[in-house]
């Protein structure tokens, strides 16, 4: 099987063009084509009129035809053997493991990360136990909405918290920078396929899923590992975690061993192989593990606000005449600016044809997200438009300050929001002119509970606000439109990634305590959904690694 990239096709072309055009890649008839496999698809849309789907595909061919390709394109990449991206564990796995009395392994937080971590450990015949603060994902749906439609918060399902964690209610991306050569972003989405999305998503270069598909997908991934032996607990809210000093350890770096976690209920679980997958927004955890004295490095996160535009100008901006082709979908975008002060400005988690939602989790503040359904067919498209900020210049009092500058600045939202959950908002070209705004115009805000217009000037310090300003007349540079003034600007942006690292060493392990395997988001070593999965693949293999070395020959 060879692999060809790079096979460029006009957005319009014909079922029969695309096996002419990798015929006369290779040099061969359409007849030598035994099979041909699209593998992914992306576009070029650079050029409007112009718009190009760009291939790479599997094709089979008879031996003797392989082989005399591969040599006629030896010295070109575009060609080659096609790499085998099915999923293997890092070394053989003897029949004997796991032992039959084998401590289970324990997993904090039944997110993207977590539901991978526990997949593979039950994969492996270990019998994880799944501990989550929060509720079911159809339980947890209600919840959300309660606070959307009502304003009723319930503090331990939302957003944040629940199963599936907080990339439940997104845009459902699932593509991300990571080096993976190991192909795991692969077994991501085959995992993901088998559980019930849409089998595009291993062809599409960007994929994404949407809330409500997502919904019944988590759902599916639970029964497999409940099928295959692990233990899902929900309400799980862990209190405290076990940390005792390490006696075997005593002259490396790690002064301590995890032994086992308390739940809110009292109940004590042993174990000596703890994943903590806890997510960006579970403060008071990371309060609690800075307090057993667990290593963690405050780090830079980003803080803004969500624009809204009509999709329409986004599709139009991005694809001209090609808007509402639906190969091309729903358009999206990646901006940033460096601006005069120093600061960076970036747009971030872009949601086509979707809607801006109350992501709070804590009482008395208002925080903002974006989200999107499968056919991303809302009629506004929405952006975090966020100012990059740093530890030591930026929040430097201790290790949690960065937890203490986002409660600051949401409260402040709540205040400017009329304290019942509604946001804070004002109009692109007010605020730009550093007028408050009284009203909607032709953009509506989709945020529920409700908007309460304004100037959010008073929200983000006079650095981010500056920045901002100075951006969006730059992005609409890019974007045709991006600087209308009727776009609506949503506050505060304040969770775009954890502000803490739970820093690890290359055994996945805290850097100061053996036995607890910091993942995901929350410790601060990804950034969306599929990251944070293939973390939680690499954290459940270390763990399996770090069994298959202490059991006996």
């Amino acid at each position: 099987m060879l692999r060809l990239t790079e096979i460029k096709l006009p957005l319009d072309h014909a079922e029969a063009d695309l096996a002419i055009a990798v015929a006369k890649k290779l040099q061969v008839s359409e007849q030598q084509l035994l099979n041909i496999e699209v593998f992914k698809r992306s576009y070029d849309a650079r050029k409007k009129t112009n718009v190009l789907l760009i291939y790479q595909v599997n094709v089979e061919l008879s031996k003797a035809d392989e082989e005399a390709a591969l040599e006629r394109f030896a010295k070109q990449s575009s060609v080659r053997i096609a790499p085998d991206t099915s999923y293997k564990f890092v070394t053989n796995i003897p029949d004997t493991f796991p032992a039959a009395d084998q401590q289970r392994p324990i997993i904090i937080g039944f997110g993207p990360c977590g539901i991978l971590a526990a997949l593979v450990l039950a994969q492996m015949g270990l019998k994880p136990i799944v501990l989550e603060r929060g509720q079911d994902v159809k339980q947890r749906t209600q919840d959300t909405w309660d606070l959307w439609r009502k304003g009723n918060l319930h503090t331990e399902s939302n957003v944040q918290f629940g199963e599936g964690g907080a990339g439940t209610f997104s845009d459902g991306k699932l593509y991300s920078q990571v080096k993976d050569k190991r192909h795991l972003g692969r077994k991501v989405l085959t995992e993901f396929v088998k559980a019930g999305a849409p089998a595009e998503i291993l062809v599409d270069s960007k994929p994404h899923i949407g809330t409500f598909k997502l919904v019944k997908m988590v759902e599916s991934m639970r029964a497999e590992i409940i099928e295959l032996g692990g233990e899902i607990r929900f309400g799980a809210k862990v209190e405290t975690v076990h940390r005792e000093p390490s006696l075997e350890n005593s002259d490396a770096e790690r002064t301590g061993q995890i032994t086992g976690i308390t739940l809110s209920n009292g109940e004590t679980l042993h174990t000596r192989h703890l994943i903590s997958a806890i997510g960006h927004s579970a403060r008071d955890s990371f309060e609690m593990l800075l307090e057993q004295g667990v290593y963690i490095e405050p780090k830079p996160f980003s803080i803004g606000f969500r624009i809204e535009h009509p999709q329409s100008v986004i599709d139009a901006a991005r694809f001209g005449d090609n808007a509402g082709n639906p190969i091309l979908g729903a358009a999206d975008y990646k901006l940033v600016h460096h601006c005069d002060n120093g600061r960076s400005v970036y747009s971030f988690c872009m949601c086509p044809g979707g809607t801006v939602v109350a992501a709070t989790s804590e009482p008395g503040r208002v925080v903002t997200n974006g989200m999107s359904q499968y056919s991303r067919n809302e009629r506004n498209a929405n952006a975090a438009v966020v100012v990059g900020i740093t530890p030591e210049q930026d929040y430097p009092e201790h290790v949690l300050a960065g937890i203490d500058l986002q409660r600051d600045l949401e409260s402040l939202a709540y205040e400017l929001g009329g304290g019942d959950y509604s946001a804070p908002a004002q109009l692109v070209g007010d605020f730009l002119k550093d007028k408050p705004s009284t009203g909607p115009r032709s953009v509506k805000p989709s945020y529920q509970p409700g908007v309460r217009y304004g100037d959010l000037s008073k929200l983000l310090p006079e650095f981010a606000v500056a920045a901002i300003r100075e951006a969006i007349p730059e992005f609409n540079k890019q974007i045709k439109g991006f600087s209308m003034s009727d776009a609506v600007l949503t506050g505060v942006e304040t969770r775009t990634s954890s502000p803490i690292c739970i820093k690890r060493d290359k055994d996945f392990q805290n850097i100061n305590t053996t036995g607890l395997y910091p993942a995901g988001e929350g410790a601060g070593y990804a950034g969306g959904i599929l990251s944070a999965a293939i973390d939680g693949i690499k954290v459940a293999e270390a763990i399996a690694l770090d069994l298959l070395s202490s059991q006996p020959e």
